[in-house]
């Protein structure tokens, strides 16, 4: 290898290790803190329409969650695999959840973000009681994404990401 580059790379390095070290400051000081929503009307439209839906899922109201989501709607969940069939997702809440499990959302879990031309994608966390343990049984926190669409004034669920 030339001498020169040899040089000049010796005299770069120092100047690669304090710029990385500077951009990992930066990320230390971003990661800790709250979460304040780029829009709020939006944020607060998300929260609503989290609310309706998992006051449908809870109350077992499976016609509001068929309205709410998309025709193509995909939803993977890391037990269940992928879903995406809008009438079997229906079929097993009918089957496996009514009655028998109830979904609690963590406080101040949610974090909401624009999607340019598309609507918002929810970020949050969750717990899941199953109805038919003892009430002393501690439930798992889970995480979601929700990718939400708004077509025309309506919101509807496209897609879903569930991990326990």
């Amino acid at each position: 290898m030339n001498s020169k580059i040899v040089k000049i790379l010796f005299l770069l390095f120092p100047l690669i290790l304090i710029s990385s070290c500077t951009s990992c400051k930066n990320i230390e000081k971003t990661a800790g803190d709250k979460y304040i929503p780029d829009d709020p009307g939006l944020y607060e439209e998300i929260v609503k329409m989290d609310t309706q839906f998992f006051d449908a899922y809870n109350s077992c109201n499976l016609e509001m969650q068929k309205s709410i989501y998309a025709e193509d709607i995909e939803f993977f969940h890391d037990q269940g695999g992928l879903m995406t069939s809008k009438q079997g997702i229906l079929d097993a809440t009918e089957k496996n959840i009514c009655g028998k499990v109830t979904r609690h959302l963590v406080p101040g879990s949610i974090e909401v973000y624009p999607i340019k031309d598309f609507g918002a994608i929810e970020f949050g966390e969750h717990t899941f009681k199953n109805n038919q343990e003892s009430a002393d049984t501690p439930s798992q926190i889970g995480k979601f994404v929700i990718f939400w669409e708004k077509k025309e004034s309506k919101w509807f669920i496209t897609k879903v990401v569930s991990v326990h």
